[in-house]
């Protein structure tokens, strides 16, 4: 079982930046393909990035592309996704997600384990 715990969100302007971690326990991360999804108050969730297991490949939805990078430490069982460019459409409730199947899974019905989120508001 994998244990995910989110950090880094908070109040930002538009332009700015920031940097989210995820911290999984348990000795096995290196096995789960991670992702990155958010939730803005009244839209479903939706696929933000993911990476594959070794980090070397990595997957974006359209609307990030370019502007979120998703990266990896296995030896500190760590996952992020460096924001920046922020947008006022980019505030949203983040939550990173692990799954033992496919790497750049979007849909979130493929995902294992999920942490609490964080929030991440963009003023404009």
């Amino acid at each position: 079982q994998v244990q995910l715990v989110e950090s880094g969100g908070g109040l930002v302007q538009a332009g700015g930046s920031l940097r989210l971690s995820c911290a999984a326990s348990g000795r096995t991360f290196s096995s789960y393909a991670m992702g990155w999804f958010r939730q803005a108050p009244g839209k479903e969730r939706e696929f933000v990035a993911a990476i594959s297991w070794s980090g070397g490949s990595t997957y974006y939805a359209d609307s990030v592309k370019g502007r979120f990078t998703i990266s990896r430490d296995n030896a500190k069982n760590t996952v992020y996704l460096q924001m920046n460019s922020l947008k006022p459409e980019d505030t949203a409730v983040y939550y990173c997600a692990a799954t033992i199947s496919r790497a750049g899974a979007e849909s979130g019905y493929e995902y294992d384990y999920w942490g609490q989120g964080t929030q991440v508001t963009v003023s404009s």
